[in-house]
């Protein structure tokens, strides 16, 4: 049996050994004691911002979403005054018709005018025919009259019908330039009625694009995180209502010594474990290493002297690991991401286990 002192001397010693292993814990992840074959920067969880603005310039009718609240893709986020544009769009529907209603006019007199010049061009024939009766017996008159078949009279007459045939053809031909051009006028006419129709149809168009517009949705799904505008506030063109966090690219961005960086491969494995969370490793991987090197930013703290350079690298979260914790996602979280240089390496146990 365990003498009662020893037993005061074993039980601090358990406490001692369990904080210990925490500690120890922590500090694989945050002590500057990197694993062989890791390299690990500091920086701070960010994702993709969406500013959710009107396309033009009016008043807030309506907000159906406020600061924390989740939203899909697709889902109406706000509604913008649209009594002006609806009055417009009335209008220029008002313009549509009426130029429907002018072309199909302008179709009419073409038919019209097709009308005139066929008749036209029936009199031509008409005026060409007496024209001809009339030099057949002019002809006829002239050859008798020498020898006093027909009177000088009768001569003379039938010339004057001759002269009077051609300028009745003259007339008629004239008839049918005249309805030839009323009826490429009438055309032109009808050419500029079908363009009013395609320019009043446009217009419809575009102010109804605008009216569907002023319906604000949300181009991803994602979490509301400022709601920076209220219901009757007037706005801008461009003016910002909310902005919308897309939760589908989660990263975190740090910075490597240049030496280190380039071991570092896109789509390489990597970790984050946050200040919040010391315990859990976040799956993710590296999604972008810059192609050149730059000075560590004042805010990221690195053991390196800041007057080297350094890469600024990426580590998109897993959309898996985001999927199932949707609601724990949250921006400006600092923490470590952890990069494995030698791929053969495998993950430590501090590192290697998710736990979702």
């Amino acid at each position: 049996m365990m003498k009662p002192y020893i037993k005061k001397m074993v039980l601090p010693a358990l406490v001692l050994l369990g904080a210990g292993a925490s500690v120890y814990l922590w500090m694989a992840t945050h002590s500057g004691g990197d694993p062989e074959g890791f390299m690990k920067g500091n920086g701070r969880i960010e994702a993709t911002e969406i500013n959710i603005a009107t396309k033009l310039a009016g008043r807030i009718d309506r907000i159906l979403v406020d600061e924390g609240d989740f939203v899909e893709a697709g889902q109406v986020l706000a509604v913008m005054q649209t009594r002006t544009l609806e009055a417009e769009l009335a209008e220029a529907s008002a313009k549509h018709l009426q130029a429907i209603t002018a072309e199909a006019a302008a179709r009419m007199q073409i038919a019209l005018r097709e009308n005139d010049k066929r008749a036209a061009q029936a009199t031509v024939t008409q005026r060409e025919s007496e024209l001809d009766i009339a030099r057949r017996k002019q002809k006829r008159s002239a050859a008798l009259a020498p020898s006093g078949g027909v009177s000088r009279q009768e001569l003379d007459d039938d010339n004057a019908r001759v002269n009077g045939a051609e300028a009745a053809l003259v007339s008629a031909n004239a008839q049918v330039d005249v309805a030839h051009a009323a009826l490429e006028s009438s055309r032109s006419e009808a050419e500029g009625a079908r363009a009013a129709i395609r320019a009043a149809a446009a217009t419809v168009a575009r102010i109804q694009a605008d009216i569907d517009d002023s319906t604000l949705l949300a181009p991803c799904g994602g979490r509301i995180q400022y709601r920076i505008a209220q219901p009757g506030e007037v706005l801008g063109a461009g003016g910002t209502l909310l902005n919308l966090v897309d939760l589908s690219d989660v990263y975190m961005t740090f910075f490597l010594p240049e030496l280190v960086a380039g071991k570092v491969a896109l789509g390489s494995e990597a970790r984050i474990v946050l200040d919040a969370v010391p315990h859990q490793a976040i799956p993710a991987t590296i999604s972008f290493v810059a192609s050149n090197a730059q000075f560590t930013p004042k805010t990221v703290e690195t053991e390196s002297e800041r007057q080297k350079l350094m890469f600024r690298l990426k580590a998109q979260i897993s959309p898996e690991f985001l999927q199932k914790n949707l609601t724990q996602v949250k921006t400006g979280l600092p923490g470590v991401a952890w990069v494995r240089l030698d791929a053969k390496v495998p993950w430590p146990d501090t590192l290697g286990g998710v736990q979702p």
